[in-house]
């Protein structure tokens, strides 16, 4: 008799993730088997997920380890980070680590407690060698992912959700780090594999907290939209979120190729013809001019882009635009010159 059907379906997500990091890995010497990290907070998607990483993870000769970020916003927080080692390490992972961090106050609580829950484990996964970190995030993170990217009116990039494998915030890490196994599977599937296995889970309160917006969204927002859409909204927004990344990664692609057309000898973005590429593209070029001259990309919002943007299209002698970072931008003698003051 096989597994139960949710148990099987974390498994072979997991699975398929851990032959893709193995492909990652080919061309690189390994003198010991490659280290995964899960990264848990002993909530059930992140304890299925582990769970899962400690059961293939030694069929494919990887080892299987895991970090648990103590953010010290609750009283009796260490504890709890003590209690996931323990949980953790009764899944037989090795090496296993509980991390204290400094949550700061940019851009609200929520971002700055990302913030510092990806510091810390792009710190470990340095220190320890990680060849990958994989996250809990399921498909109905995914789906709040959007609808909080929409309510923003950020663009197709923000439509795009979660991506399944990436580098991390700002993308500074040196590889493919992060990767998330269950953004197909529901969250109900991670806590249902939870409970048939017997693991115990811890339910943070800050998940039903009506202060932060995606604890509002997923306990009202989602729940209304389904009342008035009828089931199936969670996997719509999902897929929505697919193929909006599908169409921002080729309008990505075609800004970075377009970027070198439009400049002069001198590597000066020229206006005429940044004013002859689609709108869409435009806006990239800049986006991507604006971030090389030095402006941070997690502050650079829509509404920059299309102040700069302006300076193409709706040109009538206005001065000097002020960026995140010192940056500027200012229309000079058909140039569009952008640096940091």
């Amino acid at each position: 008799m096989g597994p139960h059907p949710a148990v099987a379906a974390i498994r072979l997500a997991v699975r398929r993730v851990l032959h893709d990091v193995l492909t990652d890995l080919t061309d690189r010497p390994a003198a010991t088997a490659p280290l995964v990290l899960v990264a848990c907070s002993g909530g059930a998607d992140s304890m299925a997920l582990a769970s899962a990483l400690a059961f293939e993870a030694p069929k494919l000769g990887i080892r299987a380890g895991g970090i648990t970020v103590d953010h010290g916003l609750q009283a009796g927080s260490d504890l709890r980070a003590a209690e996931v080692v323990t949980r953790m390490t009764a899944l037989r992972l090795d090496p296993v680590e509980s991390v204290a961090v400094r949550v700061g106050r940019d851009g609200g609580p929520e971002a700055a407690a990302r913030d510092a829950r990806y510091g810390a484990l792009d710190e470990a996964a340095e220190r320890l060698g990680a060849a990958a970190v994989l996250l809990g995030h399921t498909r109905d993170d995914q789906a709040e992912t959007v609808l909080l990217g929409l309510a923003r009116g950020s663009g197709i990039r923000s439509l795009s959700g979660m991506p399944e494998v990436s580098a991390g915030p700002g993308g500074l890490s040196r590889h493919r780090r992060y990767r998330r196994p269950f953004l197909r599977i529901d969250r109900q599937t991670a806590r249902k594999a939870c409970m048939v296995q017997s693991l115990p889970v811890w339910d943070d309160p800050h998940n039903i907290d009506p202060a932060y917006t995606r604890s509002r969204l997923r306990h009202e927002g989602l729940p209304a939209l389904e009342k008035a859409l009828g089931k199936g909204v969670v996997e719509a927004l999902a897929r929505t979120a697919q193929l909006s990344r599908d169409d921002a990664d080729a309008l990505d692609s075609w800004a970075a190729d377009a970027e070198a057309r439009v400049r002069d000898d001198d590597g000066r973005l020229e206006c005429a013809k940044l004013y002859a590429l689609p709108p869409a593209v435009r806006r990239r070029v800049l986006r991507r001019a604006v971030v090389a001259a030095g402006s941070p990309a997690g502050s650079l919002f829509a509404r920059h882009i299309e102040e700069v943007d302006r300076l193409i299209t709706g040109w009538r002698g206005q001065g000097a635009i002020n960026l995140p970072g010192r940056v500027e931008a200012q229309r000079q003698g058909g140039r569009l010159v952008i640096r940091q003051g």
